[in-house]
C-alpha cells in the first residue's frame, strides 16, 4: 500500500457497487416478507439457505484476517526505513496520524454513546441466533482490570502461531510490527528478499480480499434475507439511527476536528484546503478506496496546495497504511451498536479495549472497499459480542464505506499540509513559511 504502483484498480472494477449492494438489500427485504420462516423451494427451507451463504461469506470474510493484516503491517513498516521514513519527518507524520485516529475513535465512541441507536431497538431474532440476550451479556460480564491486563499481556503471546489461529490479534499486529520494523535492520539482500515476500502476500491478499467483496450482493442478500423472514421489516428500523450516528460523528471530525487542526497547528485557511482537496474527496467517495484515491490525492496537494513533492510523495502512501481516521470512527461505533442490540452495556475498560483494537485493526486494514468489515469482526470477536449482527451492517456498509473514505483521504490531506509547515515549506495553501520552521530544502 505504500508504492502507488500497488493500489487496487479503480471504480470500473471495483469489487461490488452501491447499486448492487442496494438492489441485494431491496430483494432480501421483499423475499423476506413474502417468503417468511418456513417457505421452501424444490424441498428446501429457504431460511436454512439463506443461513448457509451467510455463514460462508462470513467465514471467507474472516479468512482474511490474518494474512491480511500482517502482511500490510510488515509491508507498510519495512517501507519506512527508505530515504526520511524513519527520521523527523516520519516520527512526526506517524505521531499526527495516531492522534487524529484517536481523535475519530473518541467522537464516534461519544456519539454512540449519546445518541444510542442500538438501544432504540432490539432485534429478537439476532439475540436468539446468537443464543439468548443473557448469554451475550454472560460473555461479556464483569470484563474489568483483570481483562485489561490480559489484554496488555495478549500483545506478547508466548505462541505467536497459535494467537492467530485463536483470533487473538492484538499479538500478531505486536509481531508484524516488530517484524517488519527489524527487517531494515538486517543486511541488504536478504531484507529486500523479506520485504518482496511480504508485498507480495500484501497484492495477493488486496486481490482475493476484492474476489470475496465481489460476492459481497450475494452475502448481504443472505444475511439481510435471513434476518428480515424471521422478524420482518422490525429488524431493519434500527439501522435509521445507527447510519445517522455513524454520518454525524464523521461530518464532526470532517468539519470541525480537522479544519480546526488546519487553522491552529498547520496556520492556514480550512476553506482553502477544502477547495484544493475537492476532486480527491468525490474519488474517494466514488470509489471507497483510498488507496485508489491517492494519486489524485497527491496530485491536489502538489499542483492546488502547493506541497513539495519531497513531503508528499512520502507523508501520503504512509498515511495509506497507518492513517484511517474514518475507519477507525466506524469501528467504534459498530462495536458499540452491536453491544447495544443485545443490551450489553460495555463499561469504561471496554470502551478503551475497542478504542485500542480499532487503532491497532485500522492501521492494519487495507485501504479498500469494505476492508474494515474484517477488523470488525475481529474487536467483535476479542469482546465476545456475536457476529451474527454484521448482517444488518452489511447492508448499509458501502454507503458508509464511500462516506469514511473521504473522511480518510481528507485527514491524510491534513496531517500532509501539517507537516509541509512543520517543515518550513512557504505557499502552502497561499501561506508564507513559518519563520520558526526550518525550510524543506535546508534537510
Amino acid at each position: 500500500m505504500t508504492d502507488p504502483a500497488r493500489m487496487p484498480p479503480s471504480s470500473p472494477e471495483a469489487p461490488a457497487s452501491i447499486r448492487a449492494i442496494l438492489l441485494a438489500v431491496i430483494l432480501a427485504v421483499l423475499a423476506g416478507i413474502l417468503g417468511g420462516p418456513d417457505a421452501h423451494v424444490l424441498g428446501i427451507r429457504l431460511h436454512d439457505l439463506y443461513a448457509f451463504v451467510g455463514e460462508v461469506f462470513l467465514n471467507a470474510l474472516k479468512m482474511l484476517i490474518v494474512p491480511l493484516v500482517m502482511s500490510a503491517i510488515i509491508s507498510g513498516v519495512s517501507g519506512l526505513s527508505h530515504g526520511h521514513a524513519l527520521g523527523r519527518m516520519g516520527s512526526r507524520a506517524v505521531l499526527y496520524y495516531i492522534g487524529t485516529s484517536l481523535i475519530a475513535i473518541v467522537t464516534g465512541l461519544a456519539f454512540v454513546n449519546l445518541i444510542q441507536p442500538g438501544a432504540m431497538e432490539h432485534l429478537p431474532s439476532l439475540v436468539e441466533n446468537a443464543g439468548g440476550s443473557a448469554t451475550v451479556a454472560a460473555a461479556t460480564e464483569g470484563r474489568g482490570l483483570g481483562d485489561l491486563a490480559a489484554i496488555l499481556k495478549s500483545f506478547f503471546p508466548p505462541n505467536i502461531v497459535a494467537a492467530a489461529a485463536s483470533g487473538q490479534m492484538l499479538g500478531l499486529i505486536t509481531f508484524s510490527l516488530l517484524f517488519g520494523l527489524f527487517m531494515t535492520r538486517i543486511e541488504k539482500g536478504p531484507a529486500e528478499v523479506l520485504r518482496s515476500f511480504w508485498v507480495g502476500v500484501f497484492e495477493v491478499m488486496m486481490r482475493i480480499t476484492h474476489w470475496v467483496l465481489r460476492f459481497a450482493p450475494i452475502g448481504v442478500f443472505a444475511l439481510v434475507a435471513k434476518v428480515v423472514s424471521e422478524s420482518g421489516l422490525e429488524a431493519i428500523r434500527p439501522l435509521a439511527g445507527f447510519m445517522l450516528t455513524v454520518l454525524l460523528a464523521l461530518m464532526f471530525h470532517l468539519l470541525i476536528t480537522l479544519p480546526l487542526i488546519l487553522r491552529l497547528v498547520a496556520g492556514v485557511n480550512p476553506l482553502r484546503h477544502f477547495r484544493a482537496m475537492f476532486p480527491a474527496l468525490m474519488t474517494a467517495f466514488s470509489t471507497a478506496s483510498s488507496a485508489a484515491t491517492l494519486p489524485v490525492t497527491m496530485e491536489c496537494l502538489e499542483r492546488r496546495a502547493g506541497v513539495s513533492n519531497r513531503t508528499a510523495s512520502f507523508v501520503l502512501p504512509l498515511g495509506a497504511t497507518v492513517n484511517m481516521d474514518g475507519t477507525a470512527l466506524y469501528e467504534g461505533v459498530v462495536v458499540l451498536f452491536i453491544a447495544q442490540l443485545y443490551g450489553v452495556e460495555l463499561g469504561l475498560v471496554q470502551q478503551v479495549t475497542v478504542l485500542l483494537l480499532a487503532l491497532l485493526t485500522s492501521i492494519g486494514v487495507a485501504g479498500i472497499p469494505a476492508a474494515s468489515l474484517v477488523a470488525i469482526t475481529l474487536i467483535l470477536t476479542s469482546l465476545g459480542l456475536p457476529l451474527e449482527a454484521m448482517g444488518l451492517i452489511l447492508a448499509v456498509d458501502r454507503l458508509l464505506d464511500m462516506s469514511r473514505t473521504a473522511v480518510n483521504v481528507f485527514s491524510d490531506s491534513v496531517v500532509t499540509v501539517v507537516i509541509a509547515r512543520a517543515e518550513g515549506e512557504g505557499g502552502v495553501l497561499g501561506e508564507s513559511a513559518r519563520t520558526s520552521g526550518r525550510s524543506a530544502a535546508a534537510d
